[in-house]
């Protein structure tokens, strides 16, 4: 009895330490079914197939659109100051400015050719423009125009084989649809950023002359300036230019210039270095109660005329303060920023029909509308 007990305790004792030496050395050895140590039983995601895209991704879009769009670095020497030679002002204060200003921004290829929309606070008074491409190839670009009234500037570098956006069509856009932002904000390199369209037609934020912008909730920041701002499909809607913020940061506001109006603004400055506009030299002012009664009209929705430049076309034609616009060339007109751009989108010596409330009579006017003076940064027309 003693002998079957010392060889069951002796079998029992080297199994025990097999089992420890499988399960340190050879964990997997043990069976499935057991409770090994540190084994946890989770369910896996089938592998995806090569090339799937997930559900609801945007990675096509940004994809398409990514490669077009560039980085843009500017640099602008110190103008000498009134005192910069002066040695005691420099022992006092140093060497103001000695540096060179140094500005980021963003930019969008439209052509095979190299012709790059941007805004012009992006390269205005830059003496030199650096574009950097997302495949790191650099190139210095220079100044076709640019148009002030809509903050849009042409620029224009020399490579081969550049990508180019496609150019979407602004006008089908809709509230809640899907955009993407892409651009360098605060130069942290290429970010897209996406959300939907919050709003259209906007103006009146005295940001510029003629306004008429997409509002997003994308993401931008400083850097985006320039940058793309477009659909699902990776087509270009319009060119990023202007955040609402009070930290200087991204607060869900954006705007973006419609392509349609940069590509109008890229093709005069292309082909005539200049935007030409219409013009009729009036000063237009949102119509109020209090104006309506000083001129004594019965108008409740247009534009009121409250001074009219001598000699000038809309002088020539008949239109007089007090008048008030409702119509440029049968598109109703509602606010000034619709007149200037109503007005701005006529053809200079071809008359238009404006539809005018004088006092309680309405009138039909043919002004024959002139070129646009530049530059001009105030809203007169």
């Amino acid at each position: 009895m003693k002998r079957l007990w010392l060889l069951f305790s002796q079998t029992a004792t080297v199994l025990l330490a097999a089992y420890f030496v499988v399960a340190t050395l050879k964990p997997e050895w043990i069976g499935q079914g057991g409770i090994g140590r540190g084994s946890i039983a989770v369910i896996e995601a089938p592998a995806p197939a090569a090339g799937s895209i997930p559900a609801g991704s945007l990675r096509q879009a940004a994809q398409k659109a990514a490669s077009a769009v560039v980085s843009i670095n500017t640099s602008k020497a110190v103008r000498p100051g009134p005192h910069t030679r002066d040695p005691w002002f420099r022992f006092f204060f140093g060497d103001q400015g000695a540096q060179p200003q140094a500005g980021l921004g963003s930019g969008v290829i439209v052509s095979p050719s190299g012709l790059i929309l941007t805004n012009n606070h992006v390269v205005e008074g830059a003496d030199e423009i650096e574009v950097i491409l997302n495949d790191s190839r650099r190139a210095v670009a220079k100044v076709i125009g640019t148009d002030p009234d809509t903050d849009l500037a042409v620029l224009k570098i020399e490579l081969d084989k550049l990508p180019v956006i496609v150019l979407g069509n602004s006008d089908t856009l809709q509230v809640g649809d899907q955009v993407l932002a892409i651009g360098n904000p605060f130069g942290v390199g290429q970010t897209v950023t996406s959300g939907i369209i919050s709003a259209l037609g906007r103006n009146q934020l005295g940001i510029n002359t003629f306004e008429n912008f997409i509002q997003t909730d994308a993401a931008i920041n400083p850097g985006n300036s320039g940058g793309a701002l477009v659909d699902t499909a990776g087509n270009l809607m319009g060119i990023n230019t202007a955040i609402y913020s009070r930290s200087g940061g991204s607060m869900g506001i954006g705007f973006a210039i419609p392509v349609s109006t940069a590509r109008l603004v890229m093709e005069g400055l292309v082909r005539d270095g200049q935007v030409t506009r219409g013009w009729i030299g009036v000063e237009p002012n949102e119509l109020s109660p209090e104006l309506a009664e000083t001129f004594g009209v019965k108008a409740t929705r247009g534009v009121i005329i409250t001074g009219v430049l001598q000699n000038g076309p809309a002088a020539q034609a008949g239109i007089r303060p007090g008048d008030v616009i409702t119509a440029v060339a049968d598109r109703e007109v509602g606010n000034v920023s619709e007149l200037l751009s109503a007005v701005a989108a006529l053809k200079p010596g071809v008359a238009a029909r404006f539809r005018v409330q004088r006092r309680d009579q309405p009138l039909d006017i043919d002004v024959a509308p002139g070129v646009r003076p530049r530059p001009q940064r105030a809203p007169n027309q």
